[in-house]
């Protein structure tokens, strides 16, 4: 069902949260659907090589989303390669340096526009910036109208609030909404709201999500290929499944009780034959037979019951 744990723990602490986190920019938006316009000088067909070279060694989501968008251009090998969590990255080939980030990160003046933008300088000299217009996963209000009955649910962005009216039309009114989030402030709010109390779910996209994934009591990486994920997470949920999300919660409830049953349903079998045994009413014989059937008894009833919950998740 493409919706892999990193071991059975995963599925227990799963059933026990009460507050759901998500990341904005790659997880509940669409890498695949997003469209991106630039605005700024031309980039030479060198500029746009190195471009389109730098971001293939990214995953951050707005990198990969870019990447998909540029034409086609050979590929080369970078004489430097770093990324810098929250800012963005830099790399270098022969003579030419290139910074793609944040405003700041490549030192752009206009910051004033409440847009998804990625700024370009080659050289120490600014370029441009790329626009980027979200487009939200297929049945995202569906799936938080689900989760808002049980769980308390956060938008925890690195984005600025231009999606902020969109968010409010879209999601239930008791959603947090919570922008200019860089990875430390992500890795705080966690701390800061599981020393309350807080049983957390952070769904991320990966790199820049990796200190809260870490930090939470599950974390899920959201992927649009699922070879690419970070090792912080303790699950990894292919993006066509994200409004499934509902059900593996529902899910791992579920087994929890069914857990629960096979303790009782023991206890009440081992509650007779201790009763049968003290008053002498069993032949040696028979209590020898039945002692493995109890063992039997359990394993019969929750290869049905998980039988018959794994078929409504399909």
């Amino acid at each position: 069902l493409k919706f892999y744990v990193k071991n059975a723990s995963v599925i227990e602490q799963l059933a026990a949260i009460n507050t759901i986190i998500f990341d904005k920019t790659g997880t509940i938006t669409s890498n695949k659907k997003s469209t991106a316009t630039y605005q700024g000088e031309t980039l030479s067909v060198s500029e746009e090589i190195l471009l389109k070279n730098t971001l293939r060694g990214s995953n951050h989501p707005l990198s990969r989303t870019l990447y998909d968008i540029l034409d086609e251009h050979n590929i080369i090998s970078l004489n430097h390669f770093e990324e810098h969590l929250g800012k963005g990255i830099e790399a270098s080939y022969n003579k030419d340096y290139i910074k793609i980030g944040s405003a700041s990160f490549v030192g752009a003046k206009d910051t004033s526009v409440l847009n998804t933008t990625v700024h370009i300088s080659t050289n120490n000299t600014y370029k441009g910036k790329f626009t980027f217009y979200n487009s939200y996963r297929k049945g995202l209000s569906k799936l938080f109208n689900k989760l808002k009955i049980d769980y308390d649910l956060v938008i925890l962005s690195g984005d600025n609030e231009g999606e902020f009216e969109n968010l409010t039309k879209l999601l239930p009114a008791k959603t947090k909404l919570i922008f200019n989030q860089k990875p430390d402030d992500k890795l705080e709010y966690i701390k800061y709201h599981q020393s309350e109390g807080a049983k957390i779910l952070m769904n991320g996209d990966g790199l820049n999500d990796a200190g809260a994934l870490a930090q939470s009591n599950v974390g899920i990486a959201l992927s649009e290929n699922v070879n690419v994920f970070s090792p912080a997470c303790d699950a990894i949920l292919d993006a066509s499944k994200f409004n499934q999300l509902y059900k593996y919660i529902k899910a791992s409830k579920q087994a929890i009780k069914i857990v629960k049953w096979s303790f009782a349903l023991s206890f009440i079998y081992n509650i007779l034959g201790l009763y049968f045994a003290v008053t002498g009413q069993l032949a040696p014989v028979i209590a020898a037979i039945l002692m493995p059937l109890s063992s039997i008894s359990i394993v019969v009833f929750t290869t049905i019951t998980t039988n018959l919950l794994g078929r409504k998740l399909e």
